[in-house]
């Protein structure tokens, strides 16, 4: 049995996705033979992701700042806009290289079953920024709620904002599958083979 500081840090550790009772040890042994300042450094990152971490006040993309890094870089295309359902995607894609244009981060999409409709999405703050842009490329995930949700985008877009093309990525990625789980190379390919939503 592990002294109880030690069993709290192992307890902690297992709140992580995809950590189990034998990595959490791991990582709450390694932490206990850290020297002490790097478990301070340690400690106020954790810390500070809760106290200085937001949402970007234009795209909803995670931020240290009011807005976000993409939303405030001027050599960003900002008539160019790449919908995605989470902060995740936004990296995923961001690692392609390929994208040129700015993000609106949904937060989510509509899934009747687990009680999230349109309402429950930054979709208003969408549509606002639409009316300026010249394409909305739609890129939820290639699962039945993503595309429920891309096709309300599409429809709602094509009504408040006539003259925006609105695409959709093209699905190099596989049924049922996530953004943030596509490497590289299919992300791009899918952003380069967008097409017209029917």
């Amino acid at each position: 049995m592990y002294p109880s500081s030690l069993q709290k840090l192992i307890e902690s550790f297992r709140l992580l996705p995809g950590v189990g009772e034998k990595t959490a040890e791991r990582y709450a042994l390694a932490v206990s033979e850290m020297d002490p300042e790097k478990v301070r450094v340690f400690a106020d990152s954790l810390a500070g992701v809760k106290t200085t971490l937001r949402r970007c006040s234009i795209c909803g993309n995670l931020s240290d700042h009011e807005e976000c890094e993409i939303c405030r870089n001027p050599d960003r295309s900002h008539k160019l806009i790449f919908v995605v359902q989470s902060p995740k995607d936004v990296i995923a894609m961001e690692k392609t290289g390929e994208y040129r244009g700015v993000y609106h981060v949904l937060n989510g999409v509509i899934s009747p079953s687990k009680g999230v409709m349109p309402e429950d999405l930054d979709i208003d703050q969408l549509v606002a920024r639409a009316k300026d842009a010249e394409e909305v490329i739609l890129a939820t995930s290639n699962t039945m709620d993503g595309e429920t949700t891309a096709m309300y985008l599409d429809r709602l877009l094509k009504e408040q904002c006539p003259g925006v093309l609105v695409t959709r990525i093209a699905h190099g990625l596989p049924a049922g599958g996530l953004l943030d789980y596509a490497d590289e190379m299919t992300l791009a390919y899918a952003l380069s083979n967008r097409r017209s939503m029917q």
